[in-house]
């Protein structure tokens, strides 16, 4: 039911939230004292521990800010920058980190400001401005000695990081963080990044020690419990959901008690799906509601997903289908959504790199050219044997520049190609795939063109991958793309939605033209099975189909109402071809064509 190697990608993300703002904390309060520097000191390394006395200190300082130092004062607004972000106002605390940054003298001060306001970037999806300043973060980390201030950045590095997908990256980081910690609290937080690295790079495939070190590491923190959240994933993934429903009940209360969204929902999610194995229709249900009212409001996160996808399959179990189809319809939104924003990370980070890259170069290029300029002058004094050899070496040093430039270039180019196409099929991914479709709608209105959209959906593609494996899995979607191109034409926009999903628009395809081509295509997929490199295996596929003139040129309005079309032709059979209209939107379904072909 759920894909094992997508689940180790994006277990988690909501509990890395809270590394930077956790940074640097004390465990136990002590007496107010009355000096302002020493109130500032108290207050910072009890904000996370104590936050009542926290509130309170800071409305200590904010009554008396005229005695103040300079530097005092801008130690104070980090802390109320800070104060704002923990309240999840970022709108407010950026602006004043930035002021901190362009104000303070303390190196110190500016470096734990930039972490922090690295850290909320990422958090409010500004991805590519987040590593752009990481990148200068970690400029300045050789020159920060102070101990607490490197944790953060480091924490934060291994945190962005994660985000990307550059877990190798990550893992480094938190392993200096490790070597480099004076406190149990930076220990535990080392570890915990390091093993959500490797969870989510596919290199833990099972519990191991290193969970139940970490947990030990974290005491009774909120770490702890994101790391039972990994084991108890790993458990359900090998087929264990007893031992991870048991592992889940009994932290539940605790991360209760936290009152941490992200982590409720998290552990609300896998108890859904732990339950929905173990065929507990009612409490996979009621946790996988929990999990959705839970969730980070106005974002698209993993347990958001799977709590759509078990509240899908227990209401088509229990043969509601009007909720069935309204939960498909919600699972299928948060899913793309979701993809879209691991999409956009990656996205960024390889920008931002890229960026620095050509950065490095440029300066390198202006060092390169003010050495021909001191060689030019120099040339004046030699004899012309020697002017004309330094002019060979100059020559050439320009010719190396021209070709590391083209090559740069060239580098460029292939990332921005490889950055719109699917790594496995070839074709275009959702992202380029929508923005594609969007523009051909857009001309095919103008130009007062009819247009159709095909959602397709290989049946019983799970069932592929756990008799056969994945490599045959991924052999069997590649020649599923294959039999799709041979019916193609050159207008039309084809590209994987994502798993085993995807969709062509065709343009000038009207009503009947579309029916005809769509059957001819789910023939093709159909005789992928007569292969000989696919003997023994089932392979057929499931159409919606939807055109402008039902559902007009906006194309989240052509994918609602294909989906609705494609889920007809799953719960008719499968294997078949069925058109939207006004029947189909309200359940009454009749597929455009049977297929004699087996079903499943």
């Amino acid at each position: 039911m759920f894909s094992s190697g997508r689940r180790r990608q994006v277990f988690s993300t909501g509990l890395a939230l809270l590394v930077v703002l956790l940074m640097g904390t004390a465990i136990a309060a002590v007496p107010v004292p009355s000096d302002p520097e020493l109130l500032l000191n108290q207050a910072d390394s009890i904000k996370t521990s104590d936050h009542a006395k926290f509130v309170s200190i800071m409305e200590r300082l904010g009554d008396s800010t005229t005695k103040l130092s300079p530097e005092q004062q801008l130690y104070l607004r980090y802390l109320y920058a800070w104060q704002s972000a923990y309240r999840g106002d970022y709108d407010t605390a950026i602006p004043m980190l930035n002021a901190v940054i362009e104000k303070s003298t303390d190196v110190t001060l500016r470096f734990r400001a930039g972490a922090t306001v690295v850290n909320m970037l990422g958090i409010g999806f500004r991805y590519e401005e987040a590593f752009a300043r990481l990148s200068q973060l970690l400029d300045q980390l050789p020159q920060v000695t102070d101990k607490a201030a490197r944790a953060q950045g480091l924490s934060v590095a291994a945190q962005l990081y994660i985000k990307a997908g550059q877990y190798d990256l990550a893992s480094g980081y938190a392993d200096q963080l490790i070597k480099e910690s004076l406190t149990a609290d930076s220990v535990c937080r080392g570890k915990y990044l390091k093993l959500e690295a490797l969870f989510r790079s596919d290199k833990l495939d099972a519990p191991s020690n290193q969970f139940q070190d970490g947990i030990d590491a974290c005491g009774e923190s909120l770490f702890a419990n994101g790391i039972r959240y990994f084991v108890a994933n790993l458990e359900i993934q090998q087929g264990r959901p007893v031992d991870a429903i048991k592992l889940l009940q009994k932290n539940y209360a605790a991360v209760q008690r936290t009152h941490y969204p992200p982590l409720i929902s998290e552990f609300d999610a896998s108890l859904a799906q732990a339950y929905w194995k173990e065929g507990e229709l009612t409490l996979s249900q009621q946790f996988a509601l929990d999990a959705v009212n839970s969730s980070v409001k106005n974002e698209y996160t993993e347990p958001l997903t799977i709590a759509y996808k078990v509240l899908y399959l227990i209401a088509q179990k229990q043969g509601d289908m009007g909720a069935a189809l309204a939960y498909h319809e919600r699972y299928m939104g948060a899913d793309k959504g979701y993809l879209s924003d691991v999409s956009a990370k990656a996205l960024a980070y390889q920008i931002v790199s890229q960026q620095v890259l050509a950065k490095k170069l440029q300066i390198d290029t202006l060092n390169k050219q003010n050495q021909i300029l001191e060689l030019q002058q120099a040339l004046g004094k030699k004899a012309a044997e020697t002017s004309r050899l330094y002019i060979f070496v100059l020559l050439m040093v320009l010719a190396s520049i021209a070709l590391w430039t083209y090559k740069l270039k060239r580098s460029q180019l292939s990332f921005m190609k490889l950055a719109r196409r699917d790594g496995l099929t070839g074709i275009f991914n959702r992202q380029h795939f929508v923005a594609s479709a969007e523009q051909q709608l857009q001309y095919c209105q103008k130009s007062g063109r009819v247009a159709s959209l095909i959602v397709i959906d290989l049946d019983n593609f799970k069932t592929v991958n756990d008799t056969h494996g994945h490599a045959v899995g991924d052999h069997v979607l590649k020649r599923a793309v294959a039999a799709c191109q041979a019916h193609l034409r050159s207008t039309d926009v084809f590209g994987r939605l994502g798993g085993e999903e995807f969709g062509i628009l065709m343009p000038e395809c009207g009503k009947d033209v579309i029916a005809g081509r769509s059957e001819l295509i789910r023939l093709a997929i159909a005789s992928v099975s007569d292969s000989e490199d696919a003997s023994g295996v089932v392979v057929s596929a499931s159409f919606g189909v939807s055109t402008t003139l039902q559902s007009g040129y906006n194309l989240r309005q052509l994918l609602i109402h294909a989906d609705k079309a494609l889920y007809s032709a799953k719960r008719e059979g499968r294997n078949r071809v069925v058109l939207f209209d006004d029947d189909t939107a309200e359940s009454i379904k009749a597929p455009l064509t049977v297929s004699p072909l087996h079903r499943r």
